[in-house]
């Protein structure tokens, strides 16, 4: 992820992006220095950002800045190939920092941890806007892709509850797992920050020849018929060979093999009698 402040933020807003940084420290990049070039919603403005991303190497971007018009205003966007693929802007209200909680601090999520995401509402279904936010939200904060999850290395939760078409009060918290008498633990929940509202504004959808180039599904090899991939011994055929039926095969005196051989008994035959006859008895 990669984390820019715009031209003016405010204090406010400064506290947001240090806590996405904090959340995302393992995988993020975070610029301090303002930045008057950025303006990802107009043509043109969005050049800064695909250099950022290609200089960085992100594809992920958290973009926040003040003004007038748009107080605590937060953009999060994705990219492919370093291109712009889609955004989405929300404003920041009601902001809760993680320091203004107090919990017990062994509760806090450890690094490398990965996330539960609840959403609740029906509007993440019925609403484009939070549609696309909630898909947003889950690529921001997931963390990597893994097969396989233990249990003891979830230890914290994103609730995200849709409060009307526009809003969604976001939240975070600490898993705590007790006994339940059962296999599976019971979980309480303990926020530990930080949590905001999230008021959509503007939003742009990835366009249609760029959706298609990013969605396309790699194709599958060919499997070749009686080969195998062995992690020692690299790549491995099986060849069919027909029965010889060795056992109908007549065999001739014309045989070079058995040529030599009659040919090396009469030498050694040869050199026996010279043998006998410079060593009479």
């Amino acid at each position: 992820m990669l984390i820019l402040h715009g031209t003016k933020t405010s204090a406010v807003l400064n506290s947001v992006l240090a806590d996405i940084f904090h959340l995302k420290r393992d995988h993020a990049v975070k610029y301090t220095k303002k930045n008057d070039n950025i303006r990802p919603f107009e043509s043109g403005g969005e050049t800064s950002l695909e250099f950022f991303s290609l200089k960085s190497d992100c594809s992920l971007l958290v973009y926040g800045s003040h003004s007038k018009k748009r107080p605590n205003n937060l953009v999060l966007g994705r990219t492919y190939d370093h291109h712009i693929y889609d955004l989405v802007e929300v404003g920041v209200e009601n902001y809760k920092s993680i320091e203004s909680y107090a919990y017990d601090k062994k509760l806090a999520p450890k690094l490398g941890t990965k996330p539960f995401f609840a959403f609740i509402g029906e509007h993440f279904e019925s609403v484009e806007e939070l549609k696309h936010l909630k898909e947003m939200l889950l690529d921001h904060f997931k963390g990597e892709v893994v097969e396989n999850l233990n249990l003891s290395g979830v230890g914290r939760i994103f609730v995200c509850t849709a409060i009307s078409p526009t809003t969604v009060y976001m939240m975070h918290c600490a898993l705590r797992l007790k006994r339940s008498g059962t296999s599976i633990p019971r979980m309480e929940l303990v926020e530990v920050g930080p949590s905001m509202d999230l008021v959509v504004r503007r939003h742009r959808f990835p366009a249609e020849s760029l959706q298609k180039e990013a969605m396309k599904a790699p194709g599958h090899a060919k499997k070749m018929k009686n080969v195998t991939k062995d992690p020692i011994e690299g790549k491995l055929g099986r060849v069919y060979i027909p029965d010889q039926e060795l056992g109908k095969m007549t065999l001739t005196n014309d045989i070079k093999g058995l040529k030599r051989e009659r040919r090396d008994a009469k030498k050694n035959k040869e050199h026996s009698k010279k043998q006998k006859v410079n060593n009479p008895e």
